[in-house]
Order: structure tokens, then C-alpha cells, then sequence
């Protein structure tokens, strides 16, 4: 008995106490299936961080600042509010109502933040985060969002706040638009680099400063005005020995941490998009920063990317749930417990912005969860999908979904085939619809936009409905076979069978 509880114990420990942590992936539009830009990432840290999902209204007229202490978030952070803000979608924390983790804003700018990324060591040491007054992942979206008519003017503003307030943390923030994708990354508390994502190539991160290459006369590039110059005079980068400046190299960390927790990652994805790529999964440094997929990339496999965890293909002894849970694996997967959404964004750019521009976002565990869609010109979400503590509730959207995935980690192995049948099939279902619902609402839209308005409304709110009912239905199925199987394993009832 005592072994069992050890087990059970070091099991939780293993997947409820690693750093924060998310995986990214970016593709351009000429590497999908359809034309869309996508932008993946999984929120990982707290299983108990319930989620809300949140319309902010545009604001007329707005002076003072904005404060992060006035939400009780992560440090002392100010910022000039916007005179005229933008609406704005995020998905923030449930005690703050900050770290939004994704959104749009009403002119079509998206943003996916943060990717948790770490400097050197021996670089923070000459310029350290500003962990006092600094932004974090907190407040990127809502000071940015409000404001960004681009992708790049985004970029431009975020990059501004770095190099003169600083950074309090190290992150990686995906931006994006109906033109163009960028990704930016911190390197030290003053410095940072963006680039836009090749429009024919796609992007992967895991917990890893990514970018390297830095032309500072190209139109694709951005970054702190002293970026070179000071790796340079603090001995980071030397011209002469070490050739073409390399951002990651110069700045970002790259450690045995690194070798298991974060490249296997990376060279997953690399290895689902580009099969024909050969590389050492531990030499995440050499990696390609972008590659080519050899398929072009539908939705459908960036949501399967998502989920990934090393169920199948090279790494799969590697997986840490469906051979029974494995506390003690090494190589932390894409997809963990403690991931509170994932979400994929899209943007099809030859459509109307109400439906061209969508967020399929599942709660909590993604490959226990469904990914439900929630299109950009969708005038309000219910009730509940602003509640939701840390503790569970019988009402709250997040905990709906995060109590089945609890149930299914009982007995992985027997449920979660049940589960991701069910939820796969939903999706599918789902997408059908969407393509019957878009070809009406297009035909509508152009002769009246409140009727094709309102038909979004119905048609989204639908969808939510039903995903709902089925983690409901699918929480009571499987509760009622582990109810079963506790019945069956227990010597006391099958004892009085016998008698």
C-alpha cells in the first residue's frame, strides 16, 4: 500500500510541478492546405488555473494609466492607456483577469503570448530582468491589443517597452494579421528580436530562445537599436570568430534543461511537418529556426500537433500516459495535464474578418479536450464562461471540461481512447457545419449584415452548446465505468456474490 502512494505521489509531483512552460507553432499561408495563417501554442502551469474567456468593449476618451497592481498581477508595471481603445477578445486568468494568453482585436490583429523563454545566465547578470516594474505575460495583450492596427505596429510597440522599460520575464509573443505573422523574443531585460515568419515556411518553440539571424536592413527584421553592438562590448559576440551574428547564441540559454525538456519538443514537430529531416533530438541548437512542411498543413494537424505526446513514431517510448502514467520520463511532452488552453488561431484573409479570423481553443489538457470554435464576430460568450476559480464549481465552462479530463488520468490508459474518440468525431462533426454555416452566411452577408450576424451568433453559440453537452454526457459515461470498476475491484462486493 505504501508503494502505491509513493507512486501515485511522485506521479502528481512530476506533472504538477515543473516551471511554466508552453509549446508554439507558426505556419505562413503558403504552407497550408487552404491559405490560413495558424498560430498554435499550449498554456502550461497550473491545472487549477481556470480560465475565462472575456470581450473587452472599445473605450472613448480613456487617460490615466494602466497599472497592473490595479489587478493584482505580477509586478508594478505602468503604461499610458490608450485615448481610444479598441475591442479586444482574451482568455486571462480567472484571479486576475490578466495574462490573456490569446485574442484579437476588431482590426484584425492577433496575438498568442507568452512562450516562457530563458537568457544566459551570465547576460542577465549585466542586464537583468525588471522583475520590479517590467512587463510580463500579464499585460502584453491588454496594453497591446488595444492599440495595434497591425501585426507590426504591435511588434513595434512591445519591442519599445522592452528596450526602455524592460522586460520582467523572458518570453516569446506571436503576432499576427491579415498580411503578415511575426515572432518576437526577448533576449536580455532590454533586448529583443522579431522577426516575420517566411509566408511558405513554419516555426517551432518550446521553452527555447528560437530566433538567431539578424539583418537589421531587412524589412523583416526588428529589434533593440544596441542589440548587436552590446553582445558585442560585453563579450557575447565576437565578429571575427564567430561569424554572422546569432541572436540565440548570444543571448539565450541552451543547457542540459534544455535537452530534455525542451528539444525533444521542437524536433517533434519538426519530425510530424518534415518527416525527411535527420537530427539528433538532443541538439536543439542546430535545429532550423523555419522549414518547409512536406504536406501543407491543415488545421486539423495543427490541433494534432497540440495533443502530441509522443504517442507514436520515433519517440514513442518516450510517452509518458499510454503505457500507464510515468512520473519518472525525462522528455516532457507537448501536451501535459497542467496545460490550462490550447488554442489555434486562424486567419483566412479572403474572407469577411467576422468569420475569416477564428480561435479554436480547448480547455485544459488538449488531447482530453475538444477544440471548440469561437469566431471573431461573436458579440458575447455566456455567463459562465466567466466564471471558474481554483476550486472546481458545477458551472464554470473550465471546469466542465477539466473534471473529465481528471476522471479519464484515473485509468488513461482504458479512457482516454473513449474520450478522444468522442471528441474527434465532435470536431469533425463540427467542421461540416462550419462549411455549410460559412457558404450561407457569405450568400447573406452581403445583401444584409445584421442577418448574417445574427446567424453567427446562433450558429456559434450552438457549437459551445453542444461541446458542453458533450463533456457533460462523457463525464457521466465515464464516471459510470470507473464507478464500475471500483465496484468490480472491491473483495467485499465480489465476496457477497458468492454468499
Amino acid at each position: 500500500m505504501f508503494k502505491k502512494a509513493t507512486l501515485v505521489a511522485s506521479v502528481l509531483a512530476a506533472f504538477s510541478t515543473m516551471s511554466l512552460a508552453c509549446t508554439t507553432v507558426l505556419v505562413g499561408p503558403e504552407a497550408t492546405a487552404d491559405g490560413s495563417f495558424f498560430v498554435g501554442r499550449n498554456a502550461d502551469s497550473d491545472a487549477l488555473k481556470a480560465q475565462h474567456m472575456v470581450i473587452h468593449p472599445a473605450k472613448k476618451n480613456q487617460k490615466g494609466m494602466y497599472r497592473t497592481q490595479d489587478y493584482k498581477g505580477a509586478t508594478n508595471f505602468e503604461y499610458p492607456l490608450p485615448k481610444n481603445a479598441m475591442r479586444y477578445t482574451t482568455v486571462p486568468n480567472w484571479k486576475t483577469q490578466l495574462h490573456g494568453a490569446v485574442g484579437f482585436n476588431e482590426a484584425g490583429v492577433g496575438m498568442s503570448g507568452t512562450e516562457s523563454i530563458f537568457a544566459r545566465d551570465d547576460a542577465l547578470k549585466l542586464d537583468p530582468y525588471n522583475e520590479a516594474t517590467g512587463i510580463t505575460e500579464d499585460d502584453i495583450l491588454d496594453v497591446i491589443l488595444p492599440r495595434a492596427k497591425s501585426a507590426r505596429e504591435g511588434v513595434q510597440i512591445l519591442g519599445s517597452i522592452v528596450e526602455t522599460i524592460g522586460a520582467g520575464e523572458g518570453f516569446g509573443v506571436a503576432f499576427v494579421d491579415e498580411k503578415e505573422m511575426w515572432y518576437l523574443e526577448t533576449g536580455t531585460g532590454h533586448q529583443w528580436i522579431a522577426q516575420r515568419i517566411p509566408a511558405d515556411q513554419y516555426f517551432a518553440s518550446g521553452n527555447q530562445g528560437r530566433l538567431q539571424a539578424y539583418d537589421p536592413k531587412s524589412p523583416d527584421f526588428m529589434a533593440s537599436k544596441n542589440l548587436v553592438k552590446w553582445a558585442t562590448d560585453n563579450g557575447f559576440y565576437d565578429p571575427k570568430k564567430d561569424g554572422a551574428f546569432n541572436f540565440s547564441k548570444a543571448y539565450t540559454r541552451d543547457d542540459s534543461r534544455d535537452r530534455v525538456y525542451n528539444d525533444p519538443r521542437v524536433w517533434q514537430i519538426q519530425k510530424i511537418l518534415t518527416p525527411s529531416l535527420k537530427q539528433p533530438v538532443q541538439e536543439g541548437r542546430s535545429f532550423p529556426v523555419y522549414a518547409k512542411p512536406e504536406k501543407k498543413v491543415t488545421l486539423e494537424d495543427m490541433k494534432s500537433i497540440l495533443r502530441n505526446h509522443y504517442e507514436a513514431g520515433e519517440l514513442q517510448s518516450h510517452d509518458p500516459y499510454s503505457k500507464g502514467l510515468r512520473g519518472d520520463e525525462e522528455y516532457r511532452p507537448i501536451s501535459v495535464f497542467r496545460t490550462y488552453e490550447s488554442h489555434v488561431m486562424q486567419v483566412r484573409p479572403w474572407m469577411p474578418r467576422e468569420i475569416g479570423s477564428v480561435i479554436y481553443v480547448a480547455m485544459g489538457m488538449p488531447n482530453l479536450s475538444v477544440y471548440v470554435p469561437y469566431y471573431h464576430g461573436l458579440d458575447a460568450y455566456p455567463a459562465h464562461y466567466g466564471m471558474g476559480t481554483n476550486e472546481a464549481d458545477s458551472q464554470s465552462m473550465y471546469w466542465k471540461y477539466r473534471k473529465l479530463q481528471t476522471l479519464v488520468m484515473t485509468d488513461y490508459v482504458k479512457l482516454a481512447p473513449i474520450v478522444e474518440k468522442a471528441y474527434h468525431e465532435f470536431e469533425a462533426d463540427t467542421a461540416k457545419k462550419q462549411k455549410a454555416f460559412e457558404d450561407e452566411y457569405l450568400k447573406i452577408y452581403k445583401k444584409d449584415a445584421k442577418k448574417a450576424d445574427k446567424m453567427l451568433n446562433d450558429f456559434n453559440l450552438s457549437v459551445m452548446a453542444s461541446a458542453e453537452k458533450l463533456a457533460e454526457d462523457l463525464t457521466n459515461q465515464i464516471f459510470t465505468i470507473r464507478t464500475a470498476d471500483i465496484q468490480a475491484a472491491n473483495f467485499f462486493a465480489n465476496k457477497s456474490k458468492k454468499d
